[in-house]
Parts: structure tokens; sequence; C-alpha cells
């Protein structure tokens, strides 16, 4: 590590001009750039005392050996020559956005004799038309099969045209009236030039005179009674139509724009820029970038404006740009830009209208972007390692949790209380591993409570198969209270567990004796944890604890999640730890409390819509669900069959006369629901339609006296 004193230049021999600098590591690769209106005042803030500066900027002096600048007269230039630079270093410090695609463009080759239509990727070349960029190649060709009814413009590839050219036919295209053919001479090199540009005019926004013309030729047609070409023109003109309804009216009088909005936090930031012709959203694309350097959002704006337009002139460069904040100082950007263009650009922050609702939309864009972009990071070797020994070092454990359980109590107004445990090996979701439990030591809401059972549930569990596979040491024993079997539910699915309590780079996951029982079938509650996480605070965190406790356990970290402050909880601890919200620790602890809020919720709901669904019928021994259904569609309903003698029910195909009697036993035994009655008129509904009873205004879904809104609000 270099240290910057002894490099920095002699006070006096940095100039205070505009200018570009470059600073060099040890082996003279040039890992950053930057500009200056003034070099001087610019480089004293890299070689002030170490602990006054940004961590990414104080990385960036001790790594690099040496500083050079070159003075230019403007900041137009300085723009100017920083783009050169960085895109010939690729300098490691430099912010530089990071394509996730190679964009298709609509691109028509003007530059040759008979101009074609195509799909074009990577590098622009003169001479050819583009539009887009696209989001998809599908979308590109979907276009073009539409419009090429109106402006029937070459495909072709060049192999295909010189052979239609040698054989005198020419391909598909040609003989349906897609291809003007000029491979066989349908049209001169010069009309299918003017085909190909009146195509490009369409493509550019200019759609009226073209709309226009075909409906005046179809309203001619019409009157000289020649139908049939007045049916292809109202034909043509639906094409043209519905290749505009693909790309919607958003910003009116032709508005020629682009969009870029910045989602970022302190580590990273994502972009999305909309590119908007004749009022329309004709292409979308978008770049993320790590922040290695101290940014504003300006400056970040600014560099997308470079990789944007760094290599475009002309129409490429629109006549008006939107960004969420401007670049400091503003001026030399859009001289830059106008220049580039040819004439004025405007470069500004949209205030109300039609482009401010465009804008947040944008926004929108970028923000999931960025959550896409931290989602796929998660599958990251190194990002997943990264986390876990966050996490090990803030809740100061031993070792790594390779291993990590996250419990969730969910339950509707102290109804159908459930819980579930979800695991994450190695910072990855094992599904075959998770269970969920039903609360069954007492009634009511009291999520500590609950919280201490299934704690407790699930490792007994644990213990009583270490037990009975003999890993006890000496002395040791299973207390009589923790010898009987839970019957807790199965697992997410149905896969078989196929790996070990954690993987380190290289290792592999494999089947093994130690994994499965004596039948074959795999072990469930046979792997401890090293970390338990509870969704809750300090409460939460006590009861789990308390539960390891009793049961002997104490070699199993216990911490809590709160939602309010996303704070981690420790026992016997009276203050939370807090995590940065950038740590990829919390970031981990976070989707697996998440997980495990997504995995309780859904098996309550199941429990709550199948026991709203339950009606007498359920409670008569030996009647499944085939023979309930054919009772109902043979009499259309519950009361209906109520009222039905032995001898009638025995008429159903497969009920046999004791069968018969049971089910009117249990009938007469239980109690009719409530009539429904309509509120607005007081008229008892009666349930003749042939729907059966139910407990519920509908499958799923519990009768309340409250709105559904705050019936949602009441489920946990």
């Amino acid at each position: 590590m270099a240290d910057p004193s002894s490099y920095r230049p002699r006070p006096g021999e940095i100039p205070d001009s505009p200018g570009v600098y470059r600073f060099r590591d040890e082996h003279r690769r040039v890992i950053y750039v930057g500009k200056a209106k003034s070099l001087r005042q610019r480089l004293a803030n890299y070689f002030q005392d170490l602990a006054h500066l940004h961590p990414r900027t104080r990385t960036m002096v001790t790594t690099a050996a040496s500083v050079e600048w070159t003075v230019v007269s403007t900041e137009v230039e300085a723009l100017q020559l920083e783009y050169s630079w960085i895109k010939e270093y690729d300098p490691r410090f430099n912010v530089k956005y990071r394509d996730d695609k190679s964009y298709p463009y609509l691109a028509v080759t003007m530059n040759e004799e008979f101009p074609r239509v195509q799909v074009m990727r990577g590098q622009k070349k003169k001479g050819v038309r583009y539009f887009g960029p696209y989001g998809h190649a599908w979308a590109i060709r979907d276009t073009v099969d539409l419009l090429l009814r109106v402006f029937p413009v070459r495909t072709c590839s060049a192999g295909v045209f010189k052979n239609a050219a040698r054989t005198g036919r020419p391909c598909l295209l040609g003989y349906i009236g897609k291809c003007s053919a000029p491979c066989v001479g349908r049209i001169t090199p010069d009309d299918h030039w003017d085909l190909a540009d009146e195509f490009c005019d369409f493509m550019a926004g200019r759609t009226g005179t073209y709309l226009r013309r075909l409906e005046r030729q179809m309203a001619e047609a019409a009157e000289e009674m020649e139908y049939e070409r007045a049916a292809r023109l109202r034909d043509d003109i639906g094409a043209l139509k519905k290749a505009m309804e693909k790309s919607a009216v958003v910003l009116a009088d032709a508005t020629d724009a682009d969009l870029i909005a910045v989602a970022e936090d302190e580590l990273e930031a994502a972009v999305q820029i909309f590119h908007v012709r004749g009022g329309r959203v004709r292409g979308q694309r978008g770049w993320v970038t790590d922040k290695v350097e101290e940014i504003t959002t300006g400056a970040l704006v600014e560099h997308a404006l470079q990789q944007l337009y760094g290599e475009e002139k002309g129409d490429a460069v629109p006549k008006e740009v939107l960004v969420p904040a401007l670049p400091d100082p503003v001026e030399p950007v859009q001289q830059w830009l106008a220049e580039r263009r040819g004439s004025g650009v405007s470069l500004r922050i949209p205030q109300r209208g039609d482009k401010k609702a465009l804008m947040e939309t944008v926004q929108r864009n970028a923000q999931q972007a960025l959550v896409l972009h931290k989602t796929k990071r998660a599958s990251d070797l190194t990002t997943r390692s990264r986390a876990l020994e966050e996490i090990a070092e803030a809740l100061d454990l031993d070792s790594a949790p390779l291993r990590i359980e996250c419990y969730d109590i969910s339950h509707l107004q102290g109804d159908d209380v459930v819980a579930s445990m979800v695991v994450f090996e190695d910072g990855l979701a094992r599904k075959s591993e998770y269970r969920r439990f039903q609360i069954k030591g007492f009634e009511g809401q009291d999520d500590v409570r609950s919280m201490h059972e299934v704690i407790t549930r699930r490792f007994r569990r644990y213990l009583a198969e270490k037990e009975r596979t003999g890993e006890w040491a000496d002395g040791e024993g299973l207390a009589d209270d923790a010898r009987h079997p839970n019957g807790d539910a199965a697992p997410d699915d149905g896969a078989a567990r196929t790996g070990g309590r954690g993987l380190t780079d290289g290792q592999e996951l494999t089947d093994g004796p130690a994994l499965k029982d004596d039948d074959g079938r795999p072990k469930r509650f046979a792997y401890p944890p090293q970390l338990v996480v509870v969704d809750g605070g300090q409460p939460q965190v006590a009861a789990a604890q308390r539960a390891l406790d009793e049961l002997g356990i104490d070699d199993i970290a216990v911490c809590g999640l709160a939602k309010r402050l996303e704070e981690v909880w420790l026992p016997r601890e009276d203050d939370p730890v807090v995590l940065p919200r950038t740590s990829e620790g919390l970031y981990l602890l976070q989707r697996v409390r998440d997980e495990a809020h997504r995995f309780a919720i859904t098996y309550q709901r199941a429990k709550r819509a199948k026991r709203f669904r339950a009606g007498p019928l359920d409670d008569v021994p030996g009647l499944g669900e085939t023979r309930k259904q054919a009772l109902i569609k043979h009499f259309g309903s519950v009361k209906k069959l109520r009222s039905a003698t032995i001898d009638q029910i025995c008429e159903v195909p497969g009920i046999g006369r004791k069968t018969a009697e049971t089910v009117a036993v249990a009938l007469a035994r239980a109690t009719p629901a409530a009539p429904a009655v309509n509120t607005a008129t007081g008229e008892i509904m009666d349930d003749d339609d042939g729907a059966p009873e139910t407990t519920a205004d509908a499958p799923g879904e519990p009768v309340s006296a409250g709105p559904p809104d705050e019936r949602r609000g009441q489920e946990r």
C-alpha cells in the first residue's frame, strides 16, 4: 500500500486550469481518470489526511503510485477527453456501467444499393439507420412483419439475394407481396431506396402522412368501385395501426426525448433509459454499476450520458434529455450533447405533467432492476460467503453459520395458529428441509408461547433422533418428556435431502448412509443448525433460548430479526445489534426471515380455507371425497340430502345401507347453518340452487363483520 505523500506533486506544480488527470499504480496501469474545472483544487482533495477521505477514495489513493494530468482549454474538452481515456484504459476505480445484455436494434442498411431491414446488435455502423433498442428480438420481427405489407423492403441476406438474382426467382416473401423483389428487377434501385426511406420515416414517428395517404387511396378506390384494391388498402391501414399500437403514445406533440432514471444504494446503482420518439416509447435499456468511488446522483447521470451518447451523433441524440438530477456543473455537459447532436439539447429535470409521470415509471423500472440485480447476487458463492462471515462476526459466532433455520408464527386473530421452519444451507434455500407445525399446546393468540412450543418440539425430535442413532456421549440421555414424536407436518416438497450440514468451495452434495433412515427414507429433524433465527424481537428470542436451555442444548446460537427497524436481537442482551443497511449479512437474514413468513402464511391460509370448506359430511366415518361429491351431485345440496330417507340415500351409486344410515345419523345430529339473508331486502336466501352449504361467504374466506381490508390487516 503506497503512501500518497510519496507521489504528491510539489506546491504550485499543478496548474489552476481545466484538465483531466490520471492515477497510475506501481505497474503504470491507469486506475482512475477524472476531470476538473481546476486541476489544482481537485487534486488537492486527494492528498489530505487519509482519515478524512471516503473509504473508496482512500483505497484508490493508497493503491496509486503516481498522478499525471493534461490541461485543456474548456470543460467540454475535459469531458470529451475523460470519456476517451475511460474507454481506452478501463480504469478499475471509475464508475463503469455493465450492460447485462447486448440490446437488439431494428436496422436499415441505407448504405447499400438495395437497403435491407434486419436485427442488429453490437457496434453501430456508418450509413445504417437504427431504431430501438428493443428488449427482445422477437418484438422487432413482429413489427417488421406488420410493416412489410405497406413497405415491402428487402429483408433477405446477401447470399439469398444473389441466389434469387441468379435463378430469376424471388423468395417466398416476394411471391406473397411482403418484398418488392428487387433481386429480380420488379423495382428499380432508386424506387427501392425511396421505399426504405419511407419505412425509416414511419419508424421515426412520422406516421400521419402515410396513414392519411392510404386512407385517401382507399376512398378513391371505393369510389371507382375497385373494391378488392380498397380492401387491400384497408388491411394495410390496419397493419400500420397495429404496429403503432405496439408502442402507445406516452408524450404529446410527437416529442423526441430520452428519460434516464437512477436507483442507488451505498454500494451499487442501476440506470434505466426509455427512448421516446414521436411521443412513443421506441426502446429501453438498463445498466448496473458498482460505486467504486464516492459519487453523487448527478455524477452518475453524467457518466450515463457519456456512455449513452459518447459514440452517437445527429438524431441519435434527442432534442430533450430528462434526468433525475443534473450534473454539476451542467453547462459543459449540455454543450457537449449539443455538439454531438449538431443543435441545441435540453437537459433538465421534469417537474410536472406527462413527462414527470413517465419519469416515475422509468424510476420504478430502475428500482426493480436494482432489486433483481441484488437477488441474482444471492446465488454468487463469494457474496454468500461474505454474508455468512458478516453474520458470524456480528453475532460473535465461532464459525460461519452454514445451516440457518428460521421460524415464524402465523394466525388470523388467534385462529388457525401455525408455524414454519425454513432452512438455508450455505446461503441458499433448502426447500426439501422446510417443515410446518400446528400449535397444539394451547388455544388463542400468544406468539411468544407459540415460539417456545415450536422450538421445543423441533429440537426434541433432533434429540430423539440423536439418541436413536447412538450418537450420545457417555453419560448422556434423553429426558422422558422428549421421547414422544410430535407428528408435525411434511416438508415443503417431496424432494429427498441431498446435502450435508454445509459446504465449502469445491465440495459436492452426495447421498450417504448418515442422511437416511434404516428404511432408506430421508431423515427428518436430524441435523442441528448453527444458527436459529426467529421472526420477532426480544420476547420471541428469549422464548426460543429458554426452549433450548430446557432441552439442555447449548451449542446452537439464537437471534431474532425485528421488522420495524431490521435490528438483530440476541438472548440476554438489552440492546440490539444493528447491521449496516448495505450489509450482505443483513440482506441474507432478511431473505431467510421473509421466506419463513411466506411459508407460514401460505400454510395458515390453506388451513383456514380447508376449515371454512368443511361441512357435516366431513364427520361421517369412512365417507371419502368421491362419495361425498356423489351425494351432493345426486341431491343437489346438503339441505335436500338432510331431508332424504335412508332408502333414497341408498339409491346413490356406491352408497350401501350401512353408510346411508351413518350419513343420516350424522346429518340429523349436525346443526343446520343459519340461513343467509339479503341485507338489502331482508329476504331469506334458500340454497335450492344446488350449491352445497358452507360456513363461509366464499371458499377460503371467513365470515366477518369487518371489511376485507381489515381482515387482511389482522392476518399475521
